[in-house]
C-alpha cells in the first residue's frame, strides 16, 4: 500500500462567507481526496442532520469515532466577511442577483433591465450578518481551542481566498499526494 492509499481526515472551519466552499472545491481538484469533511460533504451532513463539529460536544463526539488529522481554519477578518455577505442585492421579479463588489448594477439599487428597485434578502442585511458572525464566533471558539490543544489546528489568515489558497495548498502538499504529480510506480 502506497502513501496514496492513506486517508486524510480533514475538516475546514471558518465563518459563513470565509471561503470554505471555494477552498474545499480547490482541495478536491488538486489532491486525491475522496472524502473531505467540508463543503458539499458538510452540506450533505447538515441536510441529513448528522451534524458537524460546530460545538464542543460535537467535536468530542466526532473524536470518539473519527480522529481528524488536520483542521484547517480560515481566519478572515469580520469586516471583510461582512462586506462580502452584505454585497448581494436581488431583483425580486426575475431573481437576478447583483454583487456590489464584482457585479454591480449600472445604477445603485436599481435593476439594469426593468429599472425596478433591488432588495436585500433578510440573510444579507448587515444586522443579520453581524448576528450570524457573532454566533459563529461564540460557538466555535471552544472548538478551535480544543483542536489547538490536540495539535491538529492549522490557521490560515487573510482577506482574499486567492491569497490564502497558496498557503493551504503548500500545507496540504506535505500531507497528501497530488492528483497530477508525476509519480514513478513500479509495474
Amino acid at each position: 500500500m502506497g502513501a496514496s492509499a492513506r486517508l486524510l481526515r480533514a475538516a475546514i472551519m471558518g465563518a459563513p462567507g470565509s471561503g470554505k466552499g471555494t477552498v474545499s472545491s480547490r482541495i478536491t481538484k488538486h489532491f486525491e481526496l475522496k472524502h473531505l469533511s467540508s463543503g458539499d460533504l458538510l452540506r450533505d451532513n447538515m441536510l441529513r442532520g448528522t451534524g458537524f463539529p460546530r460545538t464542543l460536544p460535537q467535536a468530542e463526539a466526532l473524536d470518539r469515532v473519527y480522529q481528524l488529522d488536520t483542521v484547517i481554519n480560515l481566519n478572515v477578518p469580520f469586516e471583510v466577511i461582512k462586506q462580502r455577505l452584505t454585497a448581494r442585492w436581488i431583483h425580486p421579479g426575475s431573481g437576478r442577483v447583483y454583487n456590489i463588489e464584482f457585479n454591480p448594477p449600472k445604477t445603485v439599487g436599481i435593476d439594469d433591465i426593468t429599472g425596478e428597485p433591488l432588495i436585500q434578502r433578510e440573510d444579507d442585511k448587515p444586522e443579520t450578518v453581524v448576528k450570524r458572525l457573532k454566533a459563529y464566533e461564540a460557538q466555535t471558539e471552544p472548538v478551535l481551542e480544543y483542536y489547538r490543544k490536540k495539535g491538529v489546528l492549522e490557521t490560515f489568515s487573510g482577506t482574499e481566498t486567492n491569497k490564502i489558497w497558496p498557503h493551504v495548498h503548500a500545507f496540504l502538499q506535505t500531507k497528501v499526494p497530488q492528483i497530477n504529480q508525476k509519480t514513478s510506480v513500479p509495474p
